[in-house]
């Protein structure tokens, strides 16, 4: 009996999320037969959920500063060949309304399906072929490229591109794969964990503060390990979540301290002397009422101090009142972890990797594209601006 045909392509893509769905795109615009696998029974399905399911597609103001790298200056040339404005124009040429939100951050008018369907819709007028519930079994190189075992058969390629994405999001079928292909070829993975993530609070005192806010936001400035974020610190039943927390995670190692200056606007002395010249008998959570809600006022002063009228307090109680507004400090417990986390910090090391092309150094013909790489993003579309850019680097050579 003659053993099963060898399906044979140009291109094999593992993963069909933002970035792997890019560079068929862009590889099969080019005229190479391309093949994108995924184990899911549907692509994007982070495309899906991201930004509320209403997509946060990029960032106006995307440049190198907004990612966390252990070799920084590496997603300097992708960003800079494939820009945000490259993929607006991608989205107006689909006719998808769109909007800015705030800080730039660009979220489709009506669902994150509009721009899976633009992706999937290029992938289709270019010829690149998707195919689902589909289980890589093994890959090992060949003469002329790589050949992949799967539960579909036999497929051998020249160019085989890892767009497997990192570990955030396990129910949406997030694994390790990307990582455990990139050892096999003597490829340095760096120690990954969760990021943009809400943090989890243990302290009985803190924690029940949490509970009894919980569905409160406010405006703050938080920082950590000389990063600061300007957003609103959300309460939670479990911790604090919110823009500014989930920003400052990414920057944040077991055991470190968070602080939070809930007054951002304004100095916290100058502030509460003025009012206790100006308003000597009103009594403090009645002020932070005006500024809070009165819940949390209330709360914040049963945490920090008994509530008096300001004329009681003296210069030293002041300060002290100044500072937990200015600067509370917090050690959180942990955080939600992948469950919830939006990308996964660390993965495979860049140092290994060409910048322009997002080509293996190890093994000629290996790529590797998105979250997957050591590379990520602030909060707030920079993820997917990754995803486009790395994507259509690897897309314009494989």
């Amino acid at each position: 009996m003659s053993s099963p045909a060898v399906e044979t392509s140009d291109v094999v893509i593992i993963g069909a999320g933002a970035a792997g769905l890019m560079c068929a795109l862009t590889a099969a615009a080019r005229g190479r037969r391309v093949l994108v696998l995924d184990h899911a029974n549907k692509a994007g399905k982070k495309i899906l959920m991201s930004g509320g399911g209403r997509c946060n597609f990029t960032n106006m103001y995307t440049e190198p500063a907004d990612f966390l790298s252990h070799n920084p200056h590496f997603c300097k040339s992708a960003l800079a060949r494939y820009t945000q404005w490259d993929f607006i124009e991608l989205v107006c040429k689909h006719d998808v309304p769109y909007h800015e939100k705030k800080l730039g951050q660009l979220f489709c008018d009506r669902k994150a399906s509009d721009i899976l369907q633009l992706l999937l819709v290029e992938c289709a007028e270019s010829g690149a072929e998707i195919r689902l519930d589909t289980a890589i079994e093994q890959i090992e190189r060949s003469d002329d490229g790589y050949r992949l075992a799967t539960s579909a058969g036999e497929v051998a390629c020249q160019s085989l591109v890892i767009a497997t994405g990192g570990l955030s999001i396990p129910t949406l079928g997030a694994s390790g794969f990307g990582y455990q292909i990139a050892r096999q070829f003597g490829h340095n993975v760096l120690p990954t964990r969760a990021g943009l993530v809400p943090f989890t609070i243990t302290d009985p005192q803190l924690k029940a503060l949490c509970a009894e806010l919980s569905g409160t936001s406010v405006d703050c400035m938080v920082s950590c390990n000389d990063k600061s974020f300007r957003e609103n610190l959300l309460f939670t039943h479990r911790g604090l979540s919110g823009p500014a927390m989930l920003q400052i995670s990414s920057y944040w190692h077991s055991g470190d301290s968070l602080e939070i200056n809930l007054l951002p606007d304004r100095d916290a002395l100058d502030w509460l002397t003025g009012q206790q010249a100006e308003r000597p008998n009103i009594e403090l959570k009645t002020l932070l009422g005006e500024v809070f809600t009165k819940k949390m006022a209330g709360l914040l002063c049963e945490l920090w101090c008994a509530s008096k009228p300001l004329k009681q307090y003296t210069p030293g109680e002041l300060q002290a009142v100044a500072t937990q507004l200015s600067a509370w400090r917090l050690v959180p417990a942990g955080t939600e972890g992948y469950r919830t986390a939006e990308v996964t910090l660390g993965g495979v090391d860049t140092r290994e990797v060409s910048s322009k092309t997002m080509e293996s150094q190890k093994a000629p013909g290996l790529y590797f594209v998105g979250e997957v790489l050591d590379v990520t993003g602030h909060l707030g579309g920079f993820n997917f601006q990754w995803a486009w850019a790395s994507g259509h680097a690897a897309g314009e050579v494989v």
